[in-house]
């Protein structure tokens, strides 16, 4: 696993030393990160300098990205839970591409050590890293639950209202699998949208009316 892992810690520091443009836009938190297409291009160019090559495959339950040293032959495994869609207007096959998509950008992002700083940023703002509350309308939860309930939020808000799935923005919440206070915390930074936070009680209420 040596030369594998050097060649791999290698190919982060010189993607690191790039200055990549951020395309991707989170219009709740209002930061930019990097889209897949960013960033994989030069990382393959990165990969054949340096003798990798990562393949990306899927599963039932896991998406994997094995990146393989040539010269060695050695390995590393990254793994993802495989995901599901149910955007609105689009057939199983592009609801099938849109999860594959998101997992790719994720194993990539996973295994070059990919951080997006201004999501940091925005989410977290200068809250120290010792456990604080956060208080919302009354709700608190810690920082680490602050900073990932606001990345959720934003990403609830651009499944509803950038890409008209009200169905998977529910799907996302429900799968988060949030204790009450959590729950309300997310509910209450939802609050400034009222098209997403109307839209995901509709969206509830049929579920209640018509349980599969």
């Amino acid at each position: 696993m040596k030369n594998v892992l050097k060649k791999l810690q290698d190919a982060r520091m010189k993607l690191g030393a790039q200055a990549i443009k951020k395309t991707g836009h989170n219009k709740f938190a209002n930061y930019y990160y990097m889209e897949l297409s960013d960033f994989l291009v030069p990382v393959q160019s990165i990969f054949s300098e340096i003798g990798l090559c990562g393949v990306v495959s899927f599963g039932a339950d896991l998406a994997t990205l094995t990146i393989t040293d040539l010269d060695s032959a050695e390995q590393v495994l990254i793994t993802s839970p495989m995901s599901s869609a149910a955007l609105k207007g689009c057939h199983e096959v592009q609801n099938l591409g849109a999860v594959q998509t998101y997992i790719r950008r994720y194993l990539w992002v996973a295994a070059l050590e990919i951080v997006e700083h201004d999501a940091l940023d925005s989410t977290t703002g200068n809250t120290p890293k010792s456990p604080v509350k956060a208080a919302l309308d009354g709700v608190t939860v810690n920082a680490e639950d602050e900073a990932y309930l606001k990345e959720l939020a934003g990403e609830i808000v651009e499944l509803v209202e950038g890409q008209n799935n009200p169905a998977g923005g529910f799907d996302l919440m429900e799968n988060a699998k949030l204790d009450q206070d959590q729950k309300l915390f997310l509910w209450n930074l939802l609050q400034p949208n009222s098209k997403t936070r109307s839209s995901l009680k509709r969206e509830g209420d049929l579920r209640k009316a018509n349980p599969k």
